[in-house]
Order: structure tokens, then sequence, then C-alpha cells
């Protein structure tokens, strides 16, 4: 059986049709691009990609430079707050500028701390290890302390808000954020201002050995009369400090009395010292009558005329020179100062962590040996 052919029509354009050699297309604005291939494409589109995540890595990171930065100036202002463990926190590095003993007042700080809470945070350094040095905030880390021990409660009162500074402060200025934040409170005493110079005078870490010398770089704030009067309270805290119970409230007119007196009378202090001996329950009152007998300022508390001091059978002359040495040692520079009557040795180390048996008789031989 034989198939038929199927015809089919086809319509011609009556229009000619341009034609073109082979390989050759028409050069025509609206031609669409040849298409690629896939291959092509995806190396275009990966291309694009890693130009779009160049650009966004580099945003992250500018954007990181800028952060780090804003960290390190807001950590050196001290703005940089956070909760530290009590147990973290450490005050070797700085001489405080309060006598030691009690704080009468430090109850009214733990009441108020309890009801209101903290509003201004102290101040500490890192020193690694998760460990901290107080710059700022004695008596606030004392209440807080107080309210641990007294409370037992850890999650309330075992952390204090502190502004963590940057690591490394120069010492002057550590010692000078202290006193300056202490300047401006009403309550601090000419006598704990200059007992802070002699200290920093004898501090390993700095440089100034003059107590007088020392008053410029740590009060700088303080008005030339001011730096004055702290200076002329000197020579009485290097001799009575640590007889005396209360130099928090030695007055002005009565501290500067006493320091011109104690140059000028041979043996005065050797009998304000055997007086104050052993009368540990005296009053700020008590004292203060002893020191004003000596200083001239009135008759002693029965009102019976103010006798004079008292001289020893062989009085100590009241020279003024010194010898000062630094020794180093296995926890730092030791500074030694040896005055008339005086022998001071200053090394950033807890001595009272030592027996006492064993302190003494390191101090015992100490004395056995230049004799």
């Amino acid at each position: 059986m034989s198939r038929k052919r199927r015809m089919f029509e086809i319509e011609m354009p009556e229009e000619p049709v341009e034609t073109f050699p082979a390989g050759k297309v028409a050069e025509k604005a609206d031609t669409p691009e040849p298409r690629r291939g896939p291959m092509a494409t995806a190396i275009a589109e990966t291309a694009e990609s890693s130009r779009d995540r160049a650009e966004v890595e580099a945003k992250i990171r500018a954007e990181n430079d800028a952060l780090a930065q804003e960290h390190v100036r807001m950590k050196r202002a001290g703005l940089i707050t956070d909760l530290v463990p009590l147990d973290a926190i450490q005050t070797y590095k700085l001489t405080r500028d309060r006598k030691n003993g009690p704080d009468f007042e430090l109850a009214e700080l733990v009441a108020s701390i309890r009801e209101i809470g903290l509003s201004n945070p102290i101040r500490v350094e890192p020193i690694g290890d998760g460990r901290y040095e107080l710059v700022q905030g004695w008596r606030r880390l004392s209440a807080y302390r107080e309210l641990l021990k007294e409370t037992g409660d850890a999650e309330a009162w075992g952390k204090i808000p502190a502004g963590i500074i940057a690591k490394g402060d120069h010492l002057e200025r550590l010692y000078r954020r202290m006193v300056d934040e202490n300047l401006v409170r009403k309550d601090i005493s000419f006598a704990e201002m200059a007992q802070l110079a002699v200290d920093y005078a004898m501090d390993p870490g700095t440089a100034e050995t003059d107590p007088e010398k020392a008053v410029a770089i740590l009060f700088k704030s303080a008005g030339y009369q001011k730096r004055s009067y702290i200076r002329n309270f000197i020579p009485l805290v290097r001799r009575l400090w640590e007889s005396l119970l209360f130099p928090q409230d030695i007055p002005r007119a009565l501290g500067l009395a006493l320091s011109a007196r104690i140059d000028e009378v041979p043996g005065m202090v050797a009998a304000i010292k055997a007086e104050l001996k052993d009368w540990d329950n005296r009053s700020v009152k008590d004292e203060l009558d002893v020191l004003r007998r000596y200083a001239g300022q009135g008759d002693d508390p029965l009102g019976e005329p103010a006798p004079a001091p008292k001289k020893p059978a062989t009085p100590v002359p009241a020279g003024k020179a010194k010898t000062t040495f630094q020794l180093t040692r296995p926890q730092g520079s030791a500074k030694c100062t040896a005055a008339n009557g005086r022998l001071e040795i200053r090394l950033p180390r807890d001595f009272s962590t030592v027996d006492r048996r064993r302190l003494e008789a390191a101090v015992a031989s100490l004395l056995d040996q230049i004799e």
C-alpha cells in the first residue's frame, strides 16, 4: 500500500528579506545580547558576591575599630562599670588618706546604701587574673563589706558597682584621683592630708621622697594657703601620728601651734606620747585637751594651770637630717628613711599577715645589728 504525500502550503513574504553571509548578524541597536553559558554566569555571580562580601567585611572592621577606640576612651575615663566581687578587690597599691581605726560615720553610709543603694560606683584598676586594685571609694567598699558581713546576702552585697579604669595609669595620677575626690569632702582633715603626703614620699613606687614636695604633687587642685597649712601639719603627723586616736579631729589652729612648738620645745613629743600611752579608752575631747595644754592654748580639764612639758632625762635633739635609700626585694622596691628617732620601711607588702612573734624577732635583730 502506497502512502500519499501530504502537501503543506507555505506563505512567502511579499517584501524581500535581507540576507547575510554565514557567521554574520545584523548590527541593530535592539538586538538582544548573546546568551552566556551557565559556567560564565556562575563565575560572574561569584565575583559579584565576593565584592559585596568584601565591602561588608570592610564596613564591619571599620565599625569594630571605632567601637574599640571608644571602649578604650571610656575605660580610661572610668566610664566602664561592672559588678565586681568584693573578694576580688585589694587595697595595697595606694596608701589611704584616712587614719586606720573606727569610722563613726560609716554606719550612716551603710544605712544609706542599704535603703537607696550606691549612687556613685567605686573605681578600680585591673591587675590581672580577675583581680582589681582599689583607686577610689575606700569607705563605699568598707560599707559593702559591712553589709555583706551583717546580712550574709552575697547575692545583694557580694558584688559592688565599680568603674573600671584603664590599666597602667601612673601612680602619681592614681594618687591624684583619690586626693581630688576627697578634697571636695568637708570632713577630710589637714592631719590626714599631711600624713598622706608623708606616706606618698615613703611609697617605693613614687619618685619623690620629700613630704613637703609631695604636697605640691598631690594637692595641685588646692589653693596655695591650703597647701601651706598641710605642710605645717607634717612635723606633727610625722612625730605623733601613731600615738593619736583622733588626728582627723585636730583643728587647724591647734595643729599649727603644735607643729611650731614641737621643734621649739625639746622633749615635748616624748611627754605627749607618755601621757597618751595605754590610754585606749580616751575620747576625742580627752585627746584634744592634752594637745591643747602642750600647745599652750589653755588649762587642763580640771581648770588648773597647764603644766610645762616634762623633759626626758636625755632629750633627743630635734634634728631634721635624714637618710633615704631603696632596696630591691622579691616583693618590689623597699623605700627606707632613717631620721632622728625614726626608721621607716615602705614595701608593697601586707606586714599585718606576718606572725607577730616573727615580726618582733626580725625588728629586734635589726635594732641589735645597728646598735
